[in-house]
């Protein structure tokens, strides 16, 4: 095949563990995965960590430095066929090399039950060495039977000097690029366009030198011709994937600490790839009440009307409604007193038995029932000078039990003193 029309980034991909950039904490001298490596001790594993971090590489090379017959599958575009042909062969290379194949699968999360059941037995008998490629969360997307059997590498994504080197590597060693003077007139803008995915950055690399004017020998990469070759920064975001919530929790966890800026900037990500904007104003709704409460009443206010205003407009300039909204709520006092009274009085509900309504707090709808005792002593507090009147209202089981238990901020701290005043033999 001509080189040319293979990928920069196949063209480079490393051939050694020394060759590797990044994942230091798996591959360097003692560490557990470059000593299972170089003793040939495998065992099923699954790697899990974003695009273009060295799954595929690391697979492959494991296979070239044990010497074993490699297999490579994606999960997509194969099946259960698939696996048992594999399975097939997998006895005779066994006899043939005296040692078990690798089966590499990527995207293993997106085989189904079915599928990932298909490799239990081989993966238990040690017929075959699967090695499974995922960017998602394998405790959510691999069933328990499987995840057991494997050994789980979480791989990290490549740092920017990271992605430097691997730049610099292509440039110097690749037998195309390197017949070129290339010079790079801002190399934080292209690697920041990667997206942390060394394949995009190199496939974006190549691109641009495509585009690029050639004089002689020499090209020159600008920031025009970088954006025109990517077209866009590469989104880490998949709406049905781990990152979907990974950024909603940040989004939601910077609202509760009450750092506007960082509420800011996950909003943009989420609005960026795409993210339904009505997820977003839901998440809020519920934030003001779990995490402002009473606090700041008006939270829960300005988070439902944030929702109706979404649906109402709908985007680019719900973009705006959202960003205030977020911005309020993460610059109010905030109090999970609601939320924590709610937990605690249903954890009583379910782990006891249910207690009867006290006889005073039920309603005489008849004569019978007032003649045993319905609605007898029962205080209307209307009567009552401030319209409050001291009884019990809980069942005598959880007399003078708390659940609420208001904080000293915003309103809560009015709400507090109200309540302590009114009962006195109640304390908060």
């Amino acid at each position: 095949m001509n080189t040319k029309n293979i990928p920069l980034a196949e063209r480079v991909r490393p051939k050694s563990i020394d060759e590797i950039v990044g994942q230091k904490h798996l591959l360097s001298e003692g560490k557990p995965l470059r000593k299972m490596i170089e003793t040939d001790q495998l065992r099923s594993m699954i790697f899990w960590g974003p695009p273009g971090c060295g799954k595929t590489t690391i697979a492959r090379i494991i296979a070239q430095h044990t010497k074993a017959r490699f297999y490579q599958i994606n999960a997509v575009s194969s099946g259960v066929k698939d696996l048992r042909e594999i399975f097939s062969k997998s006895e005779k290379d066994i006899l043939e090399t005296g040692k078990s194949p690798i089966l590499f699968i990527d995207e293993i999360h997106r085989f189904n039950k079915s599928q990932q059941d298909a490799l239990l037995s081989s993966v238990e008998k040690g017929s075959i060495i699967l090695i499974g490629a995922t960017t998602e969360n394998p405790s959510f997307e691999v069933i328990s039977p499987l995840l057991s059997r494997c050994q789980v590498y979480i791989l990290k994504p490549l740092s920017d000097d990271e992605l430097e080197t691997v730049l610099e590597s292509a440039l110097k060693k690749d037998e195309i690029l390197n017949k070129y003077d290339i010079q790079i007139d801002d190399k934080d803008y292209l690697i920041s366009l990667s997206g942390r995915d060394a394949r995009i950055l190199l496939n974006g690399l190549e691109n641009s030198i495509i585009l690029a004017k050639k004089n002689n020998n020499k090209i020159v990469l600008n920031k025009e011709i970088f954006f025109e070759a990517f077209q866009r920064a590469q989104p880490k975001y998949d709406k049905n994937g781990e990152e979907h919530y990974n950024i909603i929790s940040a989004f939601i966890k910077s609202i509760r600490g009450s750092d506007p800026d960082a509420a800011i900037y996950w909003l943009a990500r989420m609005i960026d790839s795409g993210e339904d904007p009505k997820f977003i104003a839901r998440r809020m709704i519920i934030l003001a009440s779990e995490d402002i409460g009473n606090a700041d009443p008006y939270a829960l206010t300005l988070a439902t009307s944030c929702f109706t205003a979404i649906d109402y407009i709908g985007m680019p300039e719900g973009r705006i409604i959202l960003a205030q909204t977020a911005i309020y709520l993460a610059c109010c006092l905030k109090s999970n007193a609601s939320y924590l009274a709610i937990d605690t009085a249903l954890e009583d509900v379910k782990n006891n038995p249910f207690e009867p309504v006290p006889l005073h707090l039920r309603n005489p709808v008849t004569s019978f029932m007032k003649n045993i005792g319905y609605g007898k002593d029962y205080k209307y507090a209307h009567n009552f000078e401030g319209n409050f009147a001291e009884q019990e209202y809980l069942p005598p089981k959880y007399k003078n039990k708390i659940y609420y238990k208001p904080s000293q901020n915003g309103k809560e701290k009015d709400l507090k003193e109200r309540l302590n005043r009114w009962w006195k033999n109640k304390p908060r």
